[in-house]
């Protein structure tokens, strides 16, 4: 299918007036509907925010595609509009969006939807398409760049098909690009890497693990064939199959950003070969020469574990914050103040959301680790954890026991005649891993994880006055080093567990000082108006409502364009706030939710916690406006140039 047949002469709204996120939501529905495309525009909007809310649609490059499939929509229609000034759309690489595309899908065209999500990020992958399409000054304009690079498009995927025909034995580069929502980066990083490889004039094919499958399937011929093999993946895909080639394996951002470098690694036949991890191949465990180290390796399947289970205290930590709006012991039948539709809510929050935390924290360890396979062990284990008093400690050993054990477990099994083969993953590795860990976790591992877990508890309960004050220092502080990073997630992860077991303080001064970034950044570019460029103050507003909302990341952009000056400043207001607020005495009760939960959970210091954050704030933005250079001439220049 052809774009333009989905974007017409009345889908374009062309310049844009709004200069937030929202507004140009607004614009792009209101031409959707002035289109007739849309027969309930209240439940079409509502859609694309609720696709906002799981992740930004901002790709980066300047670019937003906001998306929704649903009723409301009667045809199939993309609109869209440009914004020369920029609009902070909170972007994957934190830079203003200029092109927009709304895609307007039916509840029953999947296909429609995905196909023309992947065009339109592959041709937009092009500068010269973006660079065309923002200075185009009519619709028509538009429509015919857009025609003119479908054409292209099609061109190539068609010289692209007979390329990967050939049954040539000249060496070849293969690929597999996937990102998480299986949209946007998954075809920008193909594209990328498709057009690098026609610069160095070299074949390549690439495979797309996207939301509608996967595409362009690498043969074993293929694999046979090639000499090198470039997995660009944010998330799983099937590695295994690559035992014993030349293999790169990075995030899928790097195949947009640095496609020459990884075809020339591709092409590297010195390297040393990846060895699968299957229970059917010969080792354990994946290798390749972009392997990371322990350290780094060890992180990432924790975070696996923390990305998975912070929808979970984020969705309890805010039902436990409604339920404390009705009263301090609404949710207790026994209490005067005893409410039922609370005490739901505090059941589904507390009793039902954080009992299955810490199993999920550890089920998706170990599914990072070991995959499908390592999976009902991690939960088992995890759950062994909550019940035997190891908490988070004893959940975090969980997954890395289910994890490795399973791969030891599939290795061992490999030399299991072939008749077995089916049995392994339904049968033989669920059996051992879950019967092993489970033995380990409640002989092994809970005793003297569980002491640990309350040792430090107990050193926690008696800290007061300096040192309750010291601590709040030190986690507010980690909360602003990098904003969403490892520093901070560590913080996060130790505050949550602390409150899981009772003890409010930890996540008191991680909320506390988390919310002082984005404050604290807007509130500079208020004090020291004439240091900040207009394109910059157009997100005061945002960053306010991010840092009342425990958004941390709100900062990033600036931290990013600037670290020697906002990281130093944002932590010594943020670890201010945090000793501030635990030494007036603040104790919020709930891990998320920003300005919500301290209102709900700890109404009695509402004026403490604001005095902390204030103070903090207030330390930061001075630092950081006292630290920030005047504008220069040029970066005025630019800013007039890019709002004219």
């Amino acid at each position: 299918m052809r774009i333009t047949e989905l974007l017409t002469k009345d889908t374009i709204a062309m310049d844009l007036s709004s200069t937030e996120k929202n507004g140009v939501i607004d614009e792009l529905v209101n031409q959707l509907d002035k289109a007739g495309k849309l027969n309930d525009v209240t439940s079409f909007k509502e859609a694309i925010h609720n696709r906002e809310s799981q992740s930004t649609t901002g790709i980066g490059e300047g670019i937003a595609i906001p998306h929704a499939k649903v009723s409301a929509v009667t045809t199939p229609a993309i609109a869209f509009g440009k914004s020369k000034a920029g609009v902070d759309y909170q972007s994957l690489d934190m830079q203003p969006a200029h092109l927009f595309f709304m895609i307007a899908a039916p509840e029953g065209g999947a296909q429609t939807h995905l196909d023309a999500l992947a065009k339109l990020s592959g041709i937009l992958m092009d500068e010269k398409v973006r660079e065309s399409l923002l200075h185009a000054n009519s619709p028509e304009e538009v429509l015919q760049i857009i025609d003119q690079a479908d054409d292209e498009a099609s061109e190539e995927a068609a010289q692209g098909v007979a390329t990967d025909n050939e049954n040539s034995n000249e060496p070849y580069v293969l690929a597999v690009t996937a990102c998480p929502t299986g949209i946007a980066h998954t075809y920008m990083a193909r594209d990328a890497l498709k057009k690098q490889a026609e610069k160095m004039n070299v074949k390549i094919k690439v495979e797309t693990n996207g939301s509608g499958g996967i595409k362009n399937h690498l043969t074993d011929e293929d694999i046979q064939r090639a000499s090198g093999i470039i997995v660009a993946a944010d998330v799983h895909v099937e590695t295994d199959r690559f035992d014993g080639k030349n293999v790169v394996e990075v995030p899928v951002a790097d195949g947009i950003k640095r496609p020459e470098e990884l075809i020339n690694l591709a092409q590297d036949t010195s390297r040393k070969p990846f060895v699968a991890r299957s229970g059917n191949k010969a080792s354990g465990q994946s290798t390749s020469n972009e392997k990371q180290g322990v350290g780094k390796t060890i992180y990432k399947h924790l975070m696996n574990g923390v990305s998975n289970m912070l929808p979970l205290v984020i969705a309890g930590g805010i039902l436990m914050a409604i339920a404390f709006l009705f009263g301090a012991n609404s949710f207790d039948p026994k209490s005067s103040e005893y409410n039922a539709f609370a005490e739901q809510l505090w059941n589904i929050g507390n009793k039902s959301a954080f009992m299955l935390i810490i199993p999920i924290l550890a089920g998706y360890i170990a599914r990072s680790i070991a995959d499908k396979p390592g999976f009902a062990a991690g939960l088992v284990g995890g759950v062994l954890a909550s019940t035997g008093d190891s908490g988070f400690i004893g959940g975090i050993l969980a997954g890395f026991l289910a994890g490795y054990l399973t791969l030891a477990i599939k290795k061992l099994c490999s030399g299991m005649p072939q008749a077995l083969e089916g049995l392994k993953p339904t049968l033989i590795y669920p059996v051992l891993s879950v019967t092993i860990t489970g033995l380990l976790m409640i002989y092994v591992i809970n005793p003297p994880a569980s002491w640990l877990n309350n040792t430090l508890l107990n050193g926690l309960e008696s800290l007061s006055g300096t040192n309750i004050m010291l601590l709040g220092l030190v986690v507010g502080a980690m909360m602003a080093i990098d904003m969403g990073g490892p520093f901070n997630k560590a913080a996060y992860v130790f505050s949550v567990a602390a409150l899981t077991s009772g003890n409010a303080a930890p996540i008191t001064a991680a909320m506390i000082g988390g919310m002082v970034p984005p404050i604290a950044i807007a509130t500079a570019m208020l004090i020291f108006r004439k240091k900040f460029t207009k394109e910059q103050k157009g997100s005061v507003l945002p960053n306010y409502i991010m840092g009342l909302s425990f958004i941390t990341e709100g900062a990033i952009p600036f931290a990013a364009a600037d670290p020697i000056r906002v990281i130093p400043s944002m932590m010594v207001g943020s670890g201010v706030a945090g000793a501030i607020a635990l030494g007036l005495g603040s104790a919020i009760q709930a891990p998320h939710g920003g300005i919500i939960v301290i209102l709900g959970t700890d109404f009695g210091h509402v004026l403490q916690s604001l005095i902390a954050i204030i103070i903090g704030s207030l330390i930061a933005a001075i630092i950081y406006g006292l630290l920030k250079p005047k504008l220069t001439q040029d970066e005025i220049h630019t800013s007039e140039v890019m709002n004219d």
